[in-house]
């Protein structure tokens, strides 16, 4: 595991409390052509919009996706490929890290580190959505 200094981890913190205080326009969240969208699996979609090089020490690139997750829905069991930033910009979810169980309401942050295992359930009856960016070394 590699350790990350301070510059890093403000670097890191900056963009998840920025995430957290922007909007999504709505177009980002419902209009198919605004990125690419694949089915992971029954009642969820993931809209990837893109990758670019990262400025952020540590990582190379960095990119954005949502995973919308309909009523009932989950996204099965996944270990993260790389460090993640992960925030709710609409409805609600379960969250299960490494065996913890958090609820993640509209507008919650949490980061994922490369070998995270993590499953999210949408308990709801509403769509939620959640957005990440993926920051790969």
């Amino acid at each position: 595991m590699k350790k990350i200094d301070r510059r890093s981890a403000l670097a890191i913190g900056l963009a998840a409390s920025s995430a957290a205080m922007v909007k999504p326009a709505a177009s980002q969240t419902t209009d198919p052509l605004a990125g690419k969208d694949t089915s992971p699996g029954p009642g969820v979609v993931q809209r990837a919009y893109g990758e670019e090089h990262s400025m952020v020490p540590g990582f190379k690139t960095v990119s954005m996706r949502d995973i919308i997750v309909q009523p009932g829905a989950n996204t099965g069991d996944n270990t993260m490929p790389n460090a993640m930033v992960c925030h709710i910009t609409e409805g609600e979810l379960r969250v299960v890290q490494d065996g913890k169980t958090i609820t993640a309401k509209k507008n919650y942050v949490w980061t994922c580190n490369t070998g995270t295992k993590e499953h999210v359930v949408n308990d709801s009856n509403a769509v939620a959505i959640m957005r990440i960016t993926d920051l790969k070394a």
